[in-house]
């Protein structure tokens, strides 16, 4: 039996890693200033982005998730004939329609698969299912690296579905938006009510870098520093101090809005590096997607853990 796992492009993960493990990635269409990006974490296409500056124009931009047909034709080009189960990790519901989407193409799959394996060659029944991973980011990344973990354990089809939507609700998350006015433009323009919280946290001191925490895309601010090295550091401080405690899986997953050079020298970096070496966590750290950085905005940081339930000042 062979399992496959389809994730979008607000999924953060290192492009190698994705690779790696033959994740399927459903494409996002972002347009900035006249051009279109089809972001499917080509990671020359990422770096042509970071390069050209859109980014600052990011609060501007549209994206628009893959229609129901688009996915429909994906799933029955590329999942069908390939794989015999296949689970789709989407971003969650409540900040894109691609859950939806995924939804209505599966079910439309499922009544039309048989002739399209059957012309690839492949015998038996296909199944699939779409969950919504109720995270954003390296979130989402975390949860797709756990659930790959599970499918090398051979996981029953049942037992591998019940234990990824157990396992989503153990994820914690860390945010750090590098521009509020970035994220206060792009919510205004697109009626998006979830910043609201962290509005009326910080009123109208813009010039503070906050740290957003959670379980999954909720997160509250934690945290208001007034540099963006101050906030990274609290961040790194916690994740060291939280590897060293324990986690449910062995992985922490970091994306940034920044270049390589940007985000090698962030602070308190290295210093997780060895708290995941000695502990035997793998660090899985990438650039963010085009579809995340233009969500959050232009030099903003993700970091996703699993753990036992705590708060973020236990490990400061």
């Amino acid at each position: 039996m062979r399992v496959g796992l389809i994730v979008d492009s607000a999924c953060d993960l290192p492009y190698e890693f994705s690779r790696k493990h033959d994740l399927f990635v459903l494409p996002v269409t972002a347009v900035i200033d006249g051009q279109t990006y089809i972001d499917e974490h080509d990671p020359v296409r990422t770096q042509e982005f970071y390069q050209s500056g859109l980014l600052q124009k990011g609060h501007h931009a549209e994206t628009h998730a893959f229609s129901a047909e688009q996915i429909h034709d994906l799933f029955m080009e590329k999942i069908v004939t390939e794989f015999d189960v296949a689970i789709c990790e989407t971003v969650t519901r409540s900040r894109s329609l691609i859950f939806q989407n995924a939804t209505e193409a599966m079910n439309s799959v499922m009544g039309h698969y048989h002739e399209a394996r059957h012309a690839a060659g492949r015998e038996g029944k296909f199944s699939m299912r779409v969950i919504d991973s109720k995270q954003i980011f390296a979130g989402q990344g975390l949860l797709a690296a756990h659930t790959l973990r599970l499918i090398e354990q051979k996981l029953s089809k049942n037992a591998l579905r019940n234990e990824v939507d157990t396992f989503t609700d153990r994820i914690y998350t860390c945010v750090i938006p590098r521009d509020l006015h970035y994220i206060r433009e792009r919510a205004r323009r697109r009626g998006d009510k979830s910043v609201s919280a962290l509005v009326a946290f910080l009123g109208k001191a813009l010039n503070i870098t906050p740290v957003i925490f959670g379980q999954g895309a909720e997160g509250q601010p934690v945290a208001k520093t007034r540099s963006f090295d101050v906030a990274v550091e609290k961040v790194m401080n916690y994740a060291t101090a939280r590897v060293e405690a324990g986690l449910l899986t062995p992985y922490v997953s970091l994306s940034c809005g920044l270049t390589w050079t940007e985000i090698e020298d962030l602070p308190g970096l290295n210093r997780l590096r060895d708290a995941c070496e000695k502990n035997g966590v793998e660090l899985l750290l990438s650039q963010m997607g085009i579809t995340s950085s233009i969500y959050i905005g232009p030099g903003s940081l993700c970091l996703a853990l699993a753990a036992e339930p705590h708060e973020f000042s236990d490990f400061q």
